[in-house]
């Protein structure tokens, strides 16, 4: 089964995390939420309070096919200035596995240097955060292992997006027509 880590942070976009949970679940995804706090319950930009499934410092978290940042303020805040989140994007990176950020946080993507000649997509007004990359006004771009989106309208595309390119195009078909989905 293809595993997915998706990093929450106190003051993310909720929908943003929760609609690529609940889509990758549905898929038969293994999606684990991962706190970078010291400990599992978050709090979103809206005050909305949850429970991730573990926290960072928790164990190792290098056997996952994919990463995953929701953007929100100030959560995208808080995953950029985390050095071990950091270091473990930068491992996935350098091993082509895949990485993927909606809304504002394909910022810490850039900021870290992992957008180096691709092309990337953001919450407008954050292009010039996209350190390296062309941006694009695309709901959803996906360049080689890199997957990012615009923000919370576009978090289905985005979360259909992962599932397509995990598994396939026929299973992110269904599951779209499963969930009333149409573009």
């Amino acid at each position: 089964m293809k595993k997915i880590y998706l990093f929450l942070a106190d003051g993310f976009e909720e929908i943003e995390g929760l609609a690529v949970v609940d889509l990758c679940r549905r898929a038969k995804l293994e999606c684990i939420t991962v706190s970078i706090t010291d400990n599992t319950e978050i709090t979103g930009s809206h005050g909305i309070r949850l429970y991730a499934d573990r926290t960072f410092a928790d164990g190792s978290l290098d056997d996952a096919d994919m990463l995953v940042l929701p953007g929100g303020m100030p959560g995208t805040k808080h995953l950029l200035a985390h050095e071990g989140l950091k270091e473990l994007l930068c491992r996935y990176a350098a091993n082509q596995k895949y990485l993927a950020a909606i809304c504002a946080a394909p910022s810490v993507l850039g900021n870290h240097g992992l957008l180096q000649g691709k092309k990337a997509t953001c919450f407008p007004g954050f292009e010039e955060k996209l350190l390296g990359a062309t941006a694009l006004d695309a709901p959803v771009v996906i360049d080689g292992n890199i997957i990012t989106s615009r923000g919370f309208g576009t978090a289905i595309d985005f979360g259909l997006a992962i599932v397509e390119t995990l598994l396939d195009t026929p299973t992110a078909a269904e599951l779209a027509a499963t969930i009333q989905y149409k573009k």
